[in-house]
């Protein structure tokens, strides 16, 4: 062999060495190479699939620590925690985990045991799995970028101290949550130091606290989700550019349950939402700036309770219709304005056929000031008295606040 051809050859051998091995299917179970998910898991570098048959699996904490793999279950394999320990931690970049069914943390005071959970990792996409029955479902710590979709996750906790959220996000920015179903579970989805999120399609239901909650979160979007008859409604927290968009909130009845609760919110939008047979469709306090839209309040006991210490708060383009109170206060002075909405107990007349209110309508009713200092009161709702005292009040406003009062009231309803 000539010198050359030695160079060649060891060039090609080099070569050879340097170049990365070509991404494996590692099969668990019936006609695959591994018994368990453990020893796939451990087998499986930068790019492999593991793909894990049908069948119940018993498997001590499973944790993925190599980069860019991919988790599929076929035929729905059951990954059980046996009641004892948290099922699956993702703990690399770039990680897919599908398929799957995921169940039985059970309930631990001491660790927040999670069916899935993602740690410190970036880019993770957990997608089309059935959770059920765990302490947490899907919890991301400390994880940026990644994507939470077309999951199933439900729980039958007995209550609030001996349950978890559905998906929780904990210092976890950049997060998609999208088009899941959350039932039963403490909090349906929680955001917490979590900024630059967007939550869209998914419907959250039969909550034993919130079917939304989220604190110091700033910077999120919340569209498009269906909020069910969850005990204490949605709350959202200590916030600011917060939008919230053509969402559902839905028969969230008693008497700490609301629509939409917004507390200490600076800046934003809350546009296109409908709020519907709830005790308190929309309760804001301390919260400024807002841009309340084109929301449809139907059917509610209070449709909006507007707290004093709520400014600068811009009420356009709404629909009221079929609630016991449109708007509640607790103090005849308010700095938030309505304007150009729409009331179905507006009385007033359009000489000029614009389509806008020749007289104003003031959406505070004197007798819900009366329940806000005394709410034993609210058992004469349906009254002759109370009519009576409403209609004097319409004539010669006196008590309700001069503040919150409609100047452009619509004539017809907005599209």
């Amino acid at each position: 062999m000539t010198g050359r051809s030695v160079a060649i050859a060891i060039v090609a051998s080099l070569a050879a060495y340097a170049a990365p091995l070509a991404a494996a299917d590692l099969t668990v179970g019936a006609g695959g190479a591994y018994r368990t998910i453990t020893s796939a898991v451990a087998a499986a570098r930068d790019g492999d699939r593991i793909i894990i048959n049908a069948g119940t699996w018993r498997e001590a904490t499973i944790v993925i620590t190599a980069p860019n793999v991919t988790v599929e279950g076929r035929g729905w394999p059951v990954l059980d925690g046996q009641g004892a320990r948290g099922v699956l931690i993702v703990a690399a970049d770039d990680v897919t985990v599908r398929g799957l069914v995921v169940t039985n943390t059970g309930v631990s005071t001491l660790d927040d045991r999670a069916g899935i959970r993602v740690r410190d990792a970036r880019r993770c996409l957990i997608e089309h799995n059935r959770v059920r029955d765990n302490l947490f479902g899907i919890y991301l710590q400390r994880s940026a970028d990644c994507v939470v979709r077309d999951n199933d996750i439900s729980a039958h906790g007995l209550s609030q101290t001996t349950s978890g959220n559905g998906i929780h996000l904990w210092y976890s920015p950049g997060a998609r949550v999208e088009n899941n179903h959350i039932s039963g579970q403490r909090d349906g989805i929680y955001f917490e130091f979590s900024t630059g999120g967007v939550t869209t399609g998914n419907v959250s239901e039969h909550s034993q606290r919130y079917g939304l909650h989220f604190m110091f979160s700033d910077s999120c979007h919340y569209e498009r989700n269906v909020f069910r008859e969850n005990t204490s409604g949605v709350a959202v927290m200590y916030s600011h550019g917060v939008v919230i968009s053509h969402n559902r909130f839905e028969h969230s009845w008693g008497a700490a349950a609301y629509g939409l609760l917004l507390k200490e919110i600076l800046g934003g939008e809350i546009r296109g939402n409908t709020f519907t047979g709830n005790s308190t469709g929309l309760f804001i306090e301390g919260s400024s700036h807002l841009a309340i839209a084109d929301n449809d309040f139907l059917q509610n006991g209070w449709a909006a309770k507007v707290l004093a210490s709520a400014e600068d708060d811009h009420f356009t383009g709404n629909r009221f219709a079929g609630n016991a109170f449109d708007v509640s206060t607790n103090s005849r002075t308010a700095n938030s304005t309505f304007d150009g909405n729409w009331w179905d107990a507006y009385r007033g007349y359009d000489l000029n056929r614009d389509g806008v209110g020749d007289v104003p309508f003031h959406p505070v009713r004197l007798f819900a000031l009366i329940v806000e200092e005394h709410p034993a009161s609210l058992v004469l709702l349906r009254s002759p008295m109370v009519g009576i005292l409403d209609a004097a009040e319409r004539v010669f406003p006196v008590l309700t606040p001069d503040a919150l009062v409609d100047h452009h009231p619509l004539m017809r309803p907005p599209r």
